[in-house]
């Protein structure tokens, strides 16, 4: 899986030319270290998309230009990244939005995908499962919740995830959130999703050739 940007990508990342230096640094780093494309090939073709936890916004960016038929819109809790992200350059018809949200909280639906990538960890467990319980009911019929987070196995990958991740909240102060982290093994979190009332749950490694345990779980909404 090459990590190089494809057309959409590069797109998306020339949308940040004009933002300070840290901000494009910060989104190049991210392209290259989270495996974006397999996230977005499960989306759907059209409809409307909520990524909750967007930071700068370049998973949303990358979405709303792959597919012309999509509505994105991006929320997170930290307003200067949503800065950002609002200040990047445009997708045609107004197809890409952002906004500031609350921790825990869902903008109404009803959701064609709701997507999280690298968020759930720094919720507890009980506030993980009442986000993604939150995000079930916001989806519209046969809709899809999409959740890139990282597994708890390979363990010297997810020690190495840990630390990365206690340099960047704790330390550096990258990451909005929880200074404590919880890293849900995908299996319990696919139960849930079931135990949710979704269907056609699956599950994906996303690792390979990577030193970060990436894991992909995909729950649809009964139609």
């Amino acid at each position: 899986m090459s990590r190089l940007p494809d057309a959409a990508g590069r797109q998306a990342l020339d949308a940040y030319r004009g933002a300070p230096r840290g901000d494009r640094l910060h989104v190049w780093v991210r392209w290259l270290s989270c495996p974006f494309p397999p996230i977005a090939q499960v989306l759907p073709s059209s409809g409307r998309v909520l990524e909750i936890g967007c930071g700068h916004g370049l998973f949303s960016a990358y979405a709303a230009r792959r597919a012309a038929g999509l509505q994105v819109l991006g929320v997170d809790i930290d307003a200067e990244k949503i800065a950002v992200a609002a200040a990047s350059e445009p997708v045609d018809s107004g197809r890409l939005r952002f906004a500031v949200g609350e921790s825990g909280s869902v903008p109404t639906g009803p959701w064609d995908a709701v997507v999280l990538v690298d968020v759930l960890y720094l919720l507890d467990r009980d506030a993980q499962r009442a986000l993604l319980d939150s995000c079930v009911a916001a989806l519209a019929p046969g809709g899809l919740l999409v959740i890139k987070d990282m597994a708890t196995r390979p363990r010297w990958k997810a020690r190495w995830n840990a630390v990365q991740e206690s340099l960047s909240v704790r330390v550096l102060g990258i990451t909005e959130g929880s200074r404590e982290f919880t890293f849900v093994d995908p299996g319990e979190r696919a139960g849930w999703l079931t135990a949710s009332g979704l269907r056609d749950v699956r599950m994906r490694r996303l690792d390979r050739n990577r030193v970060h345990p990436h894991h992909l779980l995909v729950g649809q909404a009964p139609a």
